[in-house]
């Protein structure tokens, strides 16, 4: 007998994210009012981490001033939540669980992704899903790691602790190598602008298609 959604490992794991996240927006809904600028650029962090960017999510709370200890924790926060709905998004549309067409769709990318990078570090197990994920390259991270991870049938605990960890010591140093950038050379800004561009390359396309649609409407 199929188990339902929640029963599976997955579920909760989905269950766990949407925890993770209102846990969030409650948090910054009530710091908002204690310290608003604070909590627009704890926002656009997140956002950041959306457009998979963990290197700007970090510059931008090392900008404004965050001590390391809360850059870190938030950025790991914010990337865990992510894994976790990712991951069992994943999982759950290749076993039918989940059929929405748009999920579906945005999955097979990610599986796409993972796929060119599976051979690479099918061999190293544990220590390979670690690297790639700490590593800083545009389509290392979290996300994708913990796909391959599930791709290479790693039970799930080890999966996870690859995942976690890389995540963690990713973020550890880019944090404190973007300190060391603004205390010792001022040069974090443009090398955060750089980051930035090249983040928001591959959605030009839709930012022009957004940016004509809502000229059109406002014309008419």
């Amino acid at each position: 007998m199929k188990k339902t959604l929640f029963q599976t490992v997955e579920g909760r794991l989905f269950l766990l994210g949407a925890f993770l996240t209102m846990v969030l927006v409650l948090f910054l809904v009530i710091y908002g009012f204690i310290d608003f600028d604070t909590t627009k650029i704890l926002f656009f962090v997140f956002l950041t981490h959306i457009v998979g960017s963990r290197a700007g999510g970090i510059g931008l709370c090392i900008l404004n001033g965050f001590n390391p200890f809360t850059t870190i924790a938030y950025n790991f926060y914010v990337e865990v939540l992510i894994v976790c709905f990712t991951y069992s998004g994943f999982v759950l549309s290749t076993t039918d669980y989940l059929k929405i067409e748009w999920i579906k769709k945005f999955m097979e990318k990610l599986a796409v992704k993972a796929l060119e990078q599976k051979e690479k570090i099918s061999s190293y197990g544990w220590v390979g899903i670690f690297i790639f994920v700490m590593a800083p390259l545009p389509v290392t991270g979290p996300v994708v790691g913990s796909i391959i991870g599930y791709m290479l049938k790693l039970g799930l605990f080890r999966n996870f602790t690859a995942t976690a960890l890389g995540t963690l010591t990713a973020n550890i140093a880019w944090c404190y190598g973007f300190e060391f950038l603004e205390q010792r050379f001022h040069m974090i800004q443009y090398i955060f602008g750089a980051i930035v561009i090249i983040v928001m390359l591959p959605y030009l396309k839709q930012i022009k298609k957004f940016i004509a649609d809502y000229r059109k409407e406002d014309s008419n």
